[in-house]
């Protein structure tokens, strides 16, 4: 039997001071250059400091970095398959050297810990990306942050903890590993099975986490994840919320409910194997691995998963004689309407009736407030999404526009917005890369650096816009294909967001020259100019492609309306 006060590598790390000592170097760390930790940063540092990592003891060095990445090892030989590592810019790394010091602050300025300097390094972010996720194409959540998201420069060192951060959310929920250990043995609890979920919980659920509790004869964790997970995922507070209402449905004496802050990375295998790691440090004796549970799910572009199904299960029980905690391999459930019972597909016998929801069904279902069936869900979970996924007609959205200067975009936007006000309903913003520069960002340049920054502040207020059930119209340039992709993710999961490509050709554009911007592009007087000597990346995947040389303002604004009624966002006046 595990013992459920192993931890992985043998030791439960506690990296905090005591509190004279953290008083100490408080004080100190007012000389030290200071780093304002990113909020998945935020979640590695927490992990780091209450042992949740263990054993490491610090963002990795070099030599750690370098045998993860490849063997899924640290520099001793322990098992460790995801790189936990400090991304800064160039700037910041220019500032400090090895032996030097950090502040490692929250958002607000908070000092959670200082990091002694070690390794300081510029990865290579391919091999990386290749290595870990298996795939260099940033059509993959975690690639395309790791490619476009990450810091050029890697700092590896020592940490000292100086107070753990403070979640304002849900404190009953929040345990570190050494509090879920004492829960456990004041329980009398020896074996735990922990599940994993960065999902809604449904019916299916309680089934899988039911059978692998009747398997291990064990009591049963349920410990989602509750820190960054994959752009367009359901909040972790509304998702708190769903759990809360299904915990009610678990016997209360064999189940407990903790919440994760972890970052997930959505590295299929790797990632699995890492959170059984993670559990283990808990203090759980078993963990549930499903059916690709650690998955980004398919690759919208080339129509399959980036990970085969069962990928994960083999990777962890491949390395179960190095773990202290017993994997539990489960297979997919499915419903077999004559039974009124979920079983494995396995088991389906022939004439049965094999009922499915996929995610992408249930998710249409919710926008247009179609019936869910009592088969799939409880009915407080679907209300509970309901009231925080209203249809499409209530919720707030942002239409996108983008292409070169000249081509008619502004014009096309607002067109657009007394359209949009003529229905009305919901408030309609404008935000036109004029006005914007004008009004936000007017201490701009046109760098590459100050253009993705001008877009991104567009970006924030148009999401602000639509969290709040507004409408917002932005008519940027947007050149590159990157900062758009950060802006879509920045606002779908709040809204709707709908990238119309204006796709009017340069040529077109230059003869309208309006402004005599391109004449001075030429002239080598307006440097680094979209469409003259400096690139627009056009887009791949938009929703409407516009092209202003077979249409006016009013007839291509009329097609973005006729889009936007085809999506369900707007609806005629009844």
């Amino acid at each position: 039997m595990i013992h459920p006060i192993e931890a992985h590598g043998g030791i439960l790390k506690n990296l905090y001071l005591n509190a004279a000592e953290a008083a100490s170097l408080k004080i100190q760390a007012q000389e030290y250059p200071s780093w304002d930790l990113t909020p998945r940063q935020l979640c590695d540092l927490e992990l780091l400091l209450n042992g949740g990592f263990s054993p490491l003891d610090s963002f990795l060095n070099q030599a750690d970095y370098d045998r993860v990445v490849t063997e899924m090892r640290l520099n001793k030989g322990t098992l460790w398959p995801i790189p936990i590592t400090l991304d800064v810019s160039e700037a910041f790394a220019d500032q400090i050297g090895r032996g030097g010091r950090v502040a490692l602050r929250d958002a607000e300025g908070v000092l959670l810990a200082v990091l002694e300097v070690g390794d300081v390094w510029r990865p290579d972010l391919l091999h990386e990306a290749r290595r870990v996720f298996g795939t260099d194409d940033d059509a993959h959540p975690g690639v395309f942050h790791l490619l476009h998201r990450t810091g050029p420069v890697y700092v590896g060192g020592r940490l000292h903890g100086i107070e753990p951060p403070t979640h304002y959310d849900f404190p009953q929920w929040r345990d570190s590993p050494r509090e879920l250990r004492d829960r456990f043995v004041k329980l009398g609890w020896r074996r735990v099975v922990a599940f994993q979920t960065r999902n809604p919980m449904h019916r299916v659920h309680r089934e899988l986490t039911l059978r692998a509790v009747q398997q291990t004869e064990a009591n049963l964790l349920i410990h989602p994840a509750v820190g960054a997970t994959q752009p367009g995922d359901v909040d972790h507070y509304a998702r708190v919320r769903c759990y809360e209402h299904v915990l009610g449905t678990y016997p209360e004496q064999t189940t407990a409910f903790s919440l994760l802050n972890l970052a997930m990375r959505m590295a299929g295998p790797r990632e699995a194997l890492w959170h059984a790691i993670i559990r283990q440090n808990h203090g759980c004796t078993h963990f549930i691995v499903g059916r690709d549970p650690t998955g980004p799910g398919p690759n919208l572009q080339q129509g399959q998963a980036f990970y085969d199904p069962y990928a994960a299960q083999r990777l962890a029980l491949r390395h179960q004689h190095e773990l202290g905690i017993q994997i539990v391999p489960l297979p997919e459930m499915v419903y077999a309407r004559e039974r009124a019972q979920y079983l494995p597909s396995s088991e389906v016998q022939a004439g049965e009736t094999v009922l499915h929801l996929s995610s992408a069904e249930f998710r249409r279902r919710l926008r247009e407030g179609l019936e869910i069936p009592d088969w799939f869900s409880y009915p407080e979970v679907v209300a509970e999404l309901r009231r925080t996924h209203p249809p499409r007609h209530r919720q707030g959205f942002t239409v996108f526009f983008t292409g070169l200067s000249g081509s008619g975009k502004s014009t096309i936007a607002n067109v657009l917005r007394v359209k949009l006000l003529e229905l009305g309903g919901r408030a309609v913003t404008l935000l036109d890369g004029d006005l914007v520069r004008k009004h936000l960002s007017s201490e701009l340049g046109f760098s590459k650096e100050h253009r993705n920054l001008n877009i991104l502040r567009i970006g924030y207020v148009a999401s602000e816009i639509t969290k709040n059930g507004g409408i917002a119209i932005c008519a940027p340039i947007a050149p590159y294909a990157a900062t758009r992709r950060q802006v879509r993710e920045m606002i779908a999961p709040l809204g709707g967001f709908i990238e119309i490509h204006v796709a009017t050709p340069l040529e077109t554009c230059e003869a309208r020259d309006r402004k005599g911007l391109y004449a001075k592009a030429r002239a080598g007087v307006l440097k680094e100019f979209t469409g003259v000597s400096d690139p627009y990346e056009a887009s791949e995947h938009p929703d409407l492609v516009l092209d202003t040389r077979d249409c006016t303002p009013g007839e291509a604004a009329q097609r973005v309306l006729l889009k936007l009624e085809s999506l369900g966002f707007v609806r005629g006046r009844s």
